[in-house]
């Protein structure tokens, strides 16, 4: 099996069966995330615990790539200190925009990586970075 078979199976696999997606009890932080050029639409929510979060989700509605960009950067995040999940928004984002094309610092967003080609694409790259921004912003304003 090819790489991009790989990536596709795990794109999709994220996308159709997340087990991200849900609502989660008493969040410290909840954000929409809105891209009104392809409708997706999507809640983040966090619970943040002393610099912590220890336990993230989303609600909504979105294509493949938005929703298996938004589980896979939850399974991420997960027990991370707040400025380790903000350096790895900007590891993806550099990667989006091919700024960072390094395989070793990129080795740091695991199955994300999949996603690096969608720059590729860049009627998706929306799609792909929407959670990202919203957890960026998220907790930002929290701070």
């Amino acid at each position: 099996m090819d790489l991009n078979s790989i990536y596709t199976e795990l794109i999709m696999e994220h996308s159709q069966h997340s087990h991200n997606h849900h609502h989660l009890d008493c969040p410290s932080h909840s954000m929409r995330g809105h891209n009104p050029s392809c409708g997706d639409d999507i809640t983040l929510e966090l619970k943040v615990v002393e610099g912590i979060i220890e336990d993230a989700s989303f609600t909504g509605l979105g294509c493949a790539i938005s929703k298996a960009s938004t589980s896979m950067m939850i399974d991420l995040i997960k027990g991370k200190s707040v400025e380790e999940a903000l350096e790895l928004v900007s590891v993806f984002i550099g990667m989006i925009k091919r700024e960072i094309t390094d395989e070793a610092e990129l080795e740091v967003l695991e199955d994300a990586l999949a996603l690096q080609n969608i720059s590729n694409m860049p009627a998706r790259v929306k799609c792909a970075v929407l959670a990202w921004h919203t957890l960026k912003q998220s907790l930002e304003e929290k701070e």
